[in-house]
């Protein structure tokens, strides 16, 4: 049962009552369940968990991740700042980013870990830190993930060195006199864990072309399973083999390598929800729909409307005699592709839900909002504001962590034009 099966709508309604609507819920007890789970990840030499703060950045989630033993992956300067202001030790922090902005060199002097994404990042690297300890992110030639969108390897994505490039990879590296320690690959989000497995040997690969090289980092992408007919990847089943290709390469090289893993979704997907209340409820006729329209939607959860994301909801009333109805769910942006109900990897077709029968200040509880949706939405469309975010703890207390913005704050950075 998850966390999320436990909220009653007298709960529910004083959770709203307190912090408002829309607000986001994140579960203590199942982030630390996560964490648990990825440390015990299969490695045959050492294991480092890198929490992919892109998936949600807030300080107090950052602070227990750090307490419980998790580094980090930055995405951006911006992403390693804000590390570290939480208070996370730049040693716990690697960058890999698309856009190398300057102010890596002083991150880096003061110790955050470097992979150069591209064969320019690397030369920048080189002319900042001649002779110094790199790491590389290479695209091994193969990618995956729950869509097209969410793929980050192969020749239809630009993230990491294309793989043919090695040897211009090890030229520069060399004319700097770079030792590369590490060696970088991710192929997409929720991939499929046979393809996980092989780009694992591929990386390894790569790995024999850098002797200094002591740790391969696979990244991260499991499978989460948000709704009840999907399936969660088992990081078990997919380590034990990759525990194996790490000691089939000592046996052949003797080098022992450390493995690192860069988990975000799995770490905090279903550990977070949001709380919202419903404002409207409509229908089209009997050829048309019955919609649910909340005062959240893609200013939250851009996800479904973006890949066709699939998330649970969950209607509470107080009543406890309606009857179960089919129902789109809606967005509260002046917007036709504000859906939180699309088909499954289909943004465009609307896919009604059984739910429970919906009235107007009932509340939704929409799962699975933890990874990409306060961290990735379309925040101030229709000038609606940030909403807060709220930490439930181990010990039951509910305490805000990010408060709701004011219009005063959307509007602050405006400069009126003479």
């Amino acid at each position: 049962m998850s966390w999320l099966d436990e909220i009653t709508f007298e709960r529910a309604d004083a959770l709203r009552r307190e912090f408002g609507t829309p607000c986001f819920l994140y579960a203590e007890n199942t982030l630390r369940a996560a964490a648990d789970a990825a440390k015990a990840f299969p490695a045959a030499y050492g294991l480092t968990v890198r929490y992919a703060m892109k998936a949600a950045p807030n300080a107090n989630l950052l602070r227990r991740f750090l307490d419980w033993g998790l580094s980090f992956d930055a995405s951006s300067l911006h992403e390693a700042l804000r590390l570290e202001a939480a208070g996370v030790p730049l040693e716990r922090v690697s960058l890999s980013s698309q856009q190398f902005d300057p102010g890596f060199a002083d991150l880096h002097r003061r110790g955050m870990a470097v992979n150069a994404c591209s064969l320019d990042q690397l030369r920048r690297f080189g002319e900042a830190f001649p002779g110094g300890r790199a790491g590389l992110r290479f695209n091994p030639g193969l990618g995956s993930g729950g869509t097209n969108r969410t793929n980050v390897g192969g020749p239809a994505s630009s993230f990491g060195i294309w793989h043919e490039s090695l040897d211009a990879a090890r030229g520069m590296a060399a004319k700097h006199g770079l030792l590369i320690e590490r060696i970088h690959s991710h192929i997409g989000s929720g991939s499929d864990p046979e393809v996980w497995k092989r780009v694992a040997g591929m990386t390894l690969d790569i790995a024999r072309a850098f002797p200094e090289v002591e740790a391969v980092n696979l990244g991260g992408g499991y499978k989460v399973a948000r709704m009840p007919d999907e399936t969660a990847t088992d990081l078990r089943r997919i380590g034990a083999p990759v525990r194996e290709l790490f000691e089939r390469f000592a046996a052949e090289t003797g080098r022992r390598l450390r493995l690192e893993i860069e988990p975000g979704t799995f770490l905090i997907a279903n550990a977070g929800a949001v709380l919202a209340s419903v404002e409207d409820v409509v229908d089209t006729g009997d050829e048309g729909y019955r919609f649910i329209k909340l005062d959240t939607g893609m200013t939250e959860i851009l996800r479904p409307s973006l890949y066709g994301a699939q998330h649970p909801i969950r209607v509470l009333s107080a009543r406890r005699d309606g009857p179960d109805r089919e129902y789109v769910v809606v967005g509260h942006c002046c917007e036709s592709g504000d859906i939180l109900t699309p088909a499954p990897g289909d943004p465009e077709l609307l896919a009604p839900r059984r739910l429970g029968e919906a009235r107007v200040g009932d509340i939704c509880l929409v799962g699975g909002t933890g990874a990409y949706c306060a961290a990735m939405s379309a925040k101030n469309y229709n000038s609606y504001p940030e909403a807060p975010e709220v930490l439930l703890g181990s010990d039951g207390t509910a305490r805000l962590i990010r408060r709701r913005q004011t219009l005063a704050q959307i509007l602050e950075n405006e400069i009126a034009a003479e």
